[in-house]
């Protein structure tokens, strides 16, 4: 990007992608957490978001009790949350807005109609019963905005831009689904290998669209080594980190040798080395070492990332925003 305003545009393009692959991700967060809160543990799992998306302090200063209705009220329609799904799509409608001139018609009014329908949800539409339509429909919505973007988008930089950040954001996002399973098997080893545990993993490899294709890849069984290695390192499902990285530093790439722009070779090193440890990186390794402990390592790894973007490309300081992450 030569000019500022250029960066500016670039900028908005990488965070639209991130918010509506954010937005996304939640919802898959959600459906499968109100799976996992099904026996008689759910307040404990319904807790344990807080924790990992590190929102314990913001919630309890504005909700009295951490029950499942006000923590799904808290990620879904609160307007006041920024890390829930309607603060999500109303920054990517904004980032979309100033990017009037280069996005397509039909990527707009997409994001308008989804805008405008959690606008109009109330507390009950998302609760009880009705989560797990919400969270079909908003995964449902969000996928129809890539498809559109895939078909209407120009492919110059600012595509290459709108991939990364959604590589990004998809790379995150797996690791903290994932990590959501660690996070609830901690008071209750006990379960491990039983068919409550593997009906978890399951519900986790269905959350995420990638219980077929895991089947594909370990037809024997299902084992929580199994499930994380296929998450983390499978370099054929989309939403594996492995693969996400990997494309990531592939966009970036691209940005210097296709496009010719000098600066980031900070941040290509950045990835290239967290490239390079995905796939040095044995299951067996991660299990031992323990996973929580590797997901935090790549969680911190992309924030850098991240943070270095903003500096090469978009003039920016993301240092900060990484601090309170």
């Amino acid at each position: 990007m030569a000019s500022t305003i250029l960066a500016r545009y670039a900028e908005s393009i990488f965070w639209l992608a991130r918010y509506v692959e954010r937005a996304e991700n939640l919802a898959r967060i959600l459906d499968v957490n109100e799976t996992f809160s099904r026996d008689s543990r759910g307040a404990q799992n319904w807790t344990s978001i807080l924790m990992l998306n590190g929102d314990k302090d913001a919630f309890e200063e504005r909700y009295p009790d951490a029950d499942p209705r006000s923590i799904i009220g808290f990620y879904s329609i609160d307007r006041e949350n920024p890390n829930s799904i309607i603060s999500a799509i109303t920054a990517a409608r904004e980032n979309a807005r100033a990017l009037r001139p280069l996005i397509s018609t039909e990527m707009w009014s997409q994001l308008n109609v989804l805008y405008n329908w959690l606008r109009s949800l109330q507390p009950h539409d998302v609760s009880g019963p009705y989560l797990s339509s919400f969270c079909q429909k908003v995964k449902e919505a969000c996928q129809a905005h890539t498809g559109i973007t895939e078909g209407t988008f120009h492919r110059d930089q600012g595509y290459v831009f709108y991939e990364l950040g959604k590589f990004m954001e998809r790379a995150d996002q797996t690791t903290r689904v994932l990590d959501i399973k660690y996070h609830l098997l901690l008071p209750n080893v006990s379960d491990v290998g039983s068919p409550f545990d593997v009906s978890q993993w399951n519900a986790l490899l269905r959350s995420v669209a990638g219980y077929h294709a895991f089947r594909r890849s370990y037809p024997r069984g299902m084992t929580a080594a199994n499930v994380a290695e296929f998450l983390l390192f499978n370099n054929g499902f989309p939403r594996s980190v492995s693969l996400c990285v990997r494309h990531s530093y592939d966009m970036l790439s691209q940005l210097r040798s296709r496009y010719g722009l000098s600066r980031g070779l900070d941040t290509l090193e950045l990835m290239d080395g967290l490239h390079s440890r995905m796939q040095a990186t044995e299951i067996e390794t991660v299990m031992n070492g323990g996973l929580h402990e590797f997901l935090d390592r790549v969680q911190l790894d992309l924030i850098d990332v991240t943070v270095s973007i903003g500096h090469s490309y978009f003039y920016a300081d993301y240092s900060q925003d990484a601090a309170d992450s």
